[in-house]
């Protein structure tokens, strides 16, 4: 429910933002006469709907999962995030214990870190798109492997302003890459170069002379603004001067579009590697400087030539000059070129201060553009770009929980407090309105309280859970009390958490659970086998009570056969299963005498009589079974060839006959169904074998 305060016992404060509107289509004649709400598994509702002439139940999916990436590559994410998430955490645990000592370790926690940053960063590729041909298309602009997803950009960006302390010295650059990868992002609320590269290229094939369209002059100047110099280059190239048939009559315009093209393939880059891409890359700030003054004096002598009188072609001359002008960095001309204020941002560092250093200056720069651009609409990107560039790290969360949900904030908070420690002081400090937790022990409850949500990633909830310090393990302890038993893949799964966490009581408990569900199912097998692996030995006792209840009352029933196979399942080892041993002693017992009534081996009926006497003097034996027993044992008690029982063996007997006798006026004693001669039968066998043994000791 809404909560204005955080102090009513919510864990998670909920704002005052506007509600947001799911439309629901049900198909039911109005009015609706009634409404049941119930929440179902994941992020859904089941809603019941009745009229007054029919009634539907209908399922509504409250998610703000990013619409670019599908549920199958969100699980995907989450699936293939764990185990870096876990191994940072154990190298956490690590650092810290070597922390209480002087450690080099904590200046290069980044490095951990940015290893962490690349593995998640790998997962977040957008779908691939369909392979280009195999003969490269000269009228080719725009080129992708895989289409861009927001969730990725956000990610990259927070790497490279947080993480990557390597590349701090040309930080600029990186954003001119990001750009280039993540424009095409922005197209849905915005124009952006991108986006008329992309319409451009479509009409391509059916332009003749394109020099002549002024779209491709607009679009070089736009390209080159943000740095696009392979496709500048590429689309200079396709200009009309360079045709076979044209060479001789416009050698003079053919030679400045090349000159044009040489120049800006050559522009200077404060860049570690050249990544394939065109320009001339500098490691070192003094040799990047000595370069951009030579490759700015050429383009000002490029620009004051005479040849730009002598040639025939305005347009051209128009077009080339304002690409000069691009790259001298001439304010208005960026302005013209570029369509919203990140693109006017990045053209800034590359020409107009490409000796940029320190984010102070980046973000006074970014107001500027802001207010030279305005736009009606804003990109979920911006607002987190502008959080990052003023070095508020709880607006950095607001906007990745706003825009992009509590997986990324869950992880990206390592980024954040990478070789920061007012950032890792303001998430890690435990604070009295959330309860006593920190703000990263609140999101990562809240991105495991989703997982935990849904069939498919609840078993993953558990690594997140573990690392919070105050309530996780609380909260890991109702997870796993909370998950199915009646599904066994889920409850060998649920154990198998447990023992990873070392949670053996929890354990133990579920498989009681497991193994009540499953014995008062029907599921008898799998009831005793729960029972026995959580060792209750009083719940098995009671077990065995109602299994002497549902055999019969008399021993020998034919119905005991079913249960043969459960008390196979109590194995060798029968004292863990309390008072079930007397029905696995039953069953050698019942297979002896088989294997007597289908032979007359004497060492056979010997056998039978042995399990006889420890059945007889086995105090689990129940007392109502003692004469089903001697009587299902009359064939061995007369047996011809000799007595199979000793003197004192049959005192024994007869001793167990004289006990019965007496708990026969006990108030609770149960008769035996067995026939009415049972038991004078009994005792002349008794008797008989009581002669033969004495005569023959």
């Amino acid at each position: 429910m809404p909560s204005d305060t955080v102090g009513n016992g919510a864990l998670v404060p909920l704002t005052g933002d506007l509600p947001t509107v799911y439309p629901l289509h049900h198909g039911l004649a109005s009015p609706i006469c009634s409404l049941s709400i119930s929440w179902s598994r994941g992020n859904t509702l089941h809603l019941s709907l009745f009229s007054a002439t029919a009634a539907k139940v209908v399922e509504v999916k409250l998610t703000s999962e990013d619409p670019e990436i599908p549920d199958v590559h969100w699980r995907r994410i989450a699936y293939g995030s764990v185990a870096p998430f876990a191994l940072l955490q154990s190298r956490r645990s690590s650092v810290s214990a070597l922390l209480k000592t002087p450690s080099p370790y904590h200046s290069d926690w980044w490095e951990n870190v940015l290893q962490y940053s690349k593995e998640i960063g790998s997962l977040l590729g957008g779908s691939k798109l369909p392979p280009s041909p195999i003969i490269d298309d000269s009228k080719t602009i725009v080129k992708r492997d895989e289409e861009p997803t927001s969730l990725k950009a956000a990610w990259e960006l927070i790497e490279i302003f947080y993480v990557d302390k390597q590349s701090q010295s040309w930080l600029p650059e990186r954003l001119v890459d990001w750009l280039a990868d993540y424009d095409s992002l922005f197209t849905s609320t915005h124009e952006t170069i991108h986006g008329k590269l992309v319409d451009f290229q479509k009409e391509l094939v059916n332009i003749q002379v394109i020099e002549d369209d002024p779209r491709y002059w607009e679009l070089l100047s736009s390209a080159l603004s943000v740095g696009w110099l392979d496709i500048v280059v590429k689309m200079l190239r396709l200009h009309g001067s360079y045709q076979l048939d044209q060479l001789s009559n416009r050698e003079l315009e053919n030679g400045l579009v090349e000159t044009v093209a040489t120049l800006i393939s050559k522009m200077p880059r404060f860049h570690p590697e050249s990544v394939g891409k065109l320009g001339e890359c500098y490691k070192s700030k003094p040799d990047f400087i000595k370069s951009w003054e030579k490759w700015r004096s050429q383009i000002t002598k490029l620009d004051c030539s005479p040849f730009w009188i002598q040639c025939d072609n305005q347009q051209t001359v128009e077009g080339l000059r304002n690409l000069l002008q691009i790259m001298l960095g001439n304010t208005d001309s960026l302005c013209m070129a570029t369509c919203y204020w990140i693109e006017l941002y990045i053209s800034h560092f590359l020409y107009i201060r490409p000796f940029t250093m320190g984010i102070e200056s980046m973000c006074s720069l970014a107001q500027k553009c802001i207010q030279s651009k305005p736009q009606s609409n804003t990109h979920r990107l911006e607002g987190l770009m502008v959080g990052i560039l003023e070095e508020n790290t709880e607006v950095v969360l607001a906007e990745c929980s706003r825009e992009f949900g509590p997986w990324l904030v869950a992880h990206a908070i390592e980024l954040l407090t990478a070789g920061s420690e007012q950032a890792e002081v303001l998430l890690h400090e435990q604070r009295y309105n959330l309860g006593g937790i920190s703000i990263v022990e609140l999101h990562r409850l809240v991105y495991a309280q989703i997982l935990s949500s849904h069939a498919l990633t609840w078993q993953i909830a558990p690594i997140y859970l573990t690392s919070c310090v105050k309530q996780g393990m609380g909260l890991l302890e109702n997870l796993l009390y909370r998950q199915s038993i009646q599904h066994n893949n889920v409850l060998l799964k649920n154990i198998e958490i447990c023992r990873l966490y070392e949670l053996d009581h929890i354990s133990s408990n579920i498989m009681k659970i497991a193994g009540v569900y499953h014995w008062k199912h029907g599921h008898k097998g799998a009831g005793v086998f729960w029972l026995q692996q959580a060792q209750d030995s009083s719940c098995l006792d009671r077990i065995a009570q109602q299994l002497f209840d549902s055999v019969g009352k008399s021993i020998s029933d034919e119905s005991f056969k079913q249960w043969e196979g459960m008390i196979e399942l109590l194995g060798s080892e029968s004292k863990p299963a309390g008072g079930l041993e007397f029905l696995h002693k039953y069953r050698d017992f019942k297979k002896s005498l088989q294997k007597v009534s289908v032979g007359k081996s004497t060492e056979i009926a010997r056998q039978a009589v042995g399990s006889l006497i420890l059945l007889m003097k086995n105090p689990s034996t129940p007392q109502r079974f003692w004469l089903p027993l001697l009587y299902d044992s009359l064939k061995l008690l007369n047996w011809k060839d000799c007595p199979l029982l000793g003197v004192s063996e049959t005192n024994l007997l007869l001793n167990k006959l004289q006990d019965l006798s007496l708990a026969k006026l006990r108030p609770y004693y149960t008769e035996a169904s067995l026939p009415h001669d049972a038991l004078s039968s009994i005792r002349l066998a008794l008797a008989t074998n009581l002669g033969r043994a004495i005569l023959d000791e």
